[in-house]
């Protein structure tokens, strides 16, 4: 098995040289941006499939991957495989891959004027699926199949805001160039938009840290990268600068589960640059349960179908973004402050979260002291010739010391609760063909460190090739 697992390393190695040396430093068209995430960009949406003001839409991207450091891949998972080291990466794998650069999704969007001035009436829907098994996307099931097991039993499993939702996206409201957007339903954040558009990779999966994680989109828990019940509104100020506010609704009384944001930013001679603040009330981040939770479950009356154990806080995030376009060069950077409290309001076990899953076992006692993260990023995109792009980028966060007793400022692996660090590197390219169809190749290395080491027991790094094609209708 290691003998085959090193021959496909080496094949895969060769097959990238051999990509440079045919393309060259002539390789190139940019990744396209992702599918548009405000009523305005989605009005300038190629029309060919549109009737009577509603346009169908979709992405199909899909490649092949191999993982020095994995765990088995997942039909369900967003991104097919983990992309960077996790606790249960153990043994190198390989396989298809979804959504590599871009969600694969199909979608509904309409646009339609309402006779008064420059408004008009917008709506938007959105599926997402994982084009190599033909299943929805879903974070959670991930988690769920693998209840039980062992780090060293798992396939790959983690925690997302795509819950295997009918849509993943579904907001309607109105929309000017005067007087901005005004939407209502389940919808991006603006601390979402800002990482797809200040990401080098713009949020890819393969080959980005804050495209791959929904944590830093989401303000600190990847489930907050979108919101359900929200109220959104955007607006444009001189044609170089614009702000935004988001609402969360509960539904209910009091603050647990609600959540605001704030932001604002313009652009000028080449540069552009955005700030965002978030707050989140009873954020929610699940995992699969142990083997001793499982057996616990009859005591409870929960189903281990749908089950998963739940650690709540309240979160605090500001971040500032930028970027510079010189010729075909375009560089981008950002940083995100997040900070993690024990929620004030917890929500009880047995609550039902995204997807349908329920919470049967909750942790609200994590944070003995503010949990801090420094997330930072940079790279550059560069444009060798028309239709190709290059991309080189760094991402990295550090963690503080929040744990107490013989705990307390430590920065070693003996507890999750000491400072450490994650860095990753990212190259890739990407090719378009035509107006629709692209293909790319890449890598991305990423590594943990001290703190956030605690828990890796099999391997601490990963390196994942990959190479795919992508369809844009």
């Amino acid at each position: 098995m290691h003998a085959s697992a090193s021959c496909l390393a080496r094949a895969i190695k060769c097959a990238l040289a051999l990509w440079w040396l045919a393309c060259g430093a002539s390789l190139a068209q940019a990744q396209s941006a992702p599918a548009p995430s405000t009523p305005s960009q989605a009005a300038a949406v190629d029309e060919g499939l549109t009737w009577h003001g509603i346009t169908l839409y979709g992405i199909v991207d899909l490649g092949f991957q191999y993982d020095s450091h994995g765990a088995p891949f997942s039909d369900y998972y967003p991104a097919g495989s983990a992309d960077i080291v996790q606790k249960n990466s153990r043994q190198s794998v390989n396989g298809l891959t979804p959504s590599n650069l871009s969600q694969s999704r199909v979608g509904l969007q309409g646009v339609e004027p309402l006779g008064v001035g420059d408004l008009k009436g917008v709506f938007r829907v959105e599926t997402f699926f994982n084009p190599q098994s033909g299943d929805l996307s879903d974070g959670p099931k991930s988690q769920v199949l693998n209840n039980g097991r062992s780090a060293g039993a798992q396939t790959t499993n983690l925690d997302s805001s795509v819950a295997g939702e009918a849509f993943e996206i579904a907001y309607a409201g109105f929309a000017s160039k005067t007087f901005g957007s005004l939407t209502f339903g389940r919808q991006n954040t603006l601390l979402t938009d800002g990482i797809s558009k200040y990401d080098p990779n713009y949020a890819s999966q393969a080959f980005s840290l804050i495209g791959l994680s929904g944590t830093y989109a989401g303000g600190g828990d990847t489930e907050d990268k979108r919101f359900d019940d929200a109220l959104k509104y955007t607006l444009s100020v001189l044609d170089i600068g614009h702000v935004g506010a988001l609402y969360k609704f509960n539904n209910s009384n009091g603050s647990a589960g609600s959540a605001w944001q704030l932001s604002g930013g313009g652009e000028y001679a080449g540069a552009s640059v955005d700030a965002y603040f978030a707050k989140t009330r009873t954020a929610v981040s699940v995992s699969a349960l142990s083997a001793a939770q499982v057996t616990g479950l009859p005591a409870l009356g929960y189903s281990v179908s749908n089950s998963l154990a739940g650690t709540l806080s309240d979160n605090t995030a500001a971040s500032l973004m930028g970027s510079y376009v010189f010729g075909p060069v375009k560089f981008l950077a950002g940083y995100e402050y997040i900070q993690y409290d024990n929620a004030l309001h917890p929500f009880p076990a047995g609550t039902t979260i995204i997807g349908g899953y329920n919470l049967a076992y909750v942790s609200n006692t994590a944070y003995p002291h503010p949990k801090i993260l420094n997330v930072y990023w940079g790279g550059v995109r560069y444009t060798a010739m028309p239709g190709l792009d290059l991309t080189g980028a760094f991402y990295g966060y550090h963690q503080n010391s929040y744990g107490t007793g013989a705990n307390a400022h430590c920065n070693t692996t003996v507890a999750g609760t000491c400072s450490g660090y994650f860095e990753g590197f990212s190259f890739d390219a990407d090719y378009a063909f035509t107006k629709r169809f692209d293909a790319y190749v890449g890598a991305m290395y990423t590594a943990v460190y001290n703190g956030v080491a605690n828990g890796y027991a099999f391997q601490r790094n990963n390196i994942d090739p990959t190479i795919g094609v992508r369809f844009k209708f």
